[in-house]
């Protein structure tokens, strides 16, 4: 729900920006525009590039299960979560 409100703004923005580009305000319409363009990318890589879920867990001694569970949206698999306890590095493992 908050990442639709969130995608709304940022394209209102990128919108609000094309038409103070058609009134002839360069300077704020770029400023929507970019602002617009990096919450709408911001919001889209998160969603798809930052959470990549694996078939194996991590090896290693440092590499811990947590009780952090939950489905996942794209797959609906359950996916577990295994932290790094030296670098804190997560991993995300499905079931």
């Amino acid at each position: 729900m908050l990442r639709n409100i969130i995608l709304v703004l940022g394209g209102t923005l990128i919108a609000a920006g094309l038409v103070a580009l058609l009134g002839g305000a360069l300077v704020p319409a770029l400023v929507a525009m970019v602002w617009g363009a990096i919450i709408v990318f911001g919001i889209l890589y998160e969603r798809y590039a930052y959470k990549t879920i694996v078939e194996r867990a991590p090896t290693g001694k440092y590499w811990v299960k947590t009780t952090e569970r939950f489905v996942d949206e794209k797959s609906g698999k359950t996916v577990t979560v295994h932290t790094n306890t030296v670098t804190g590095e997560r991993a995300y493992v499905a079931e």
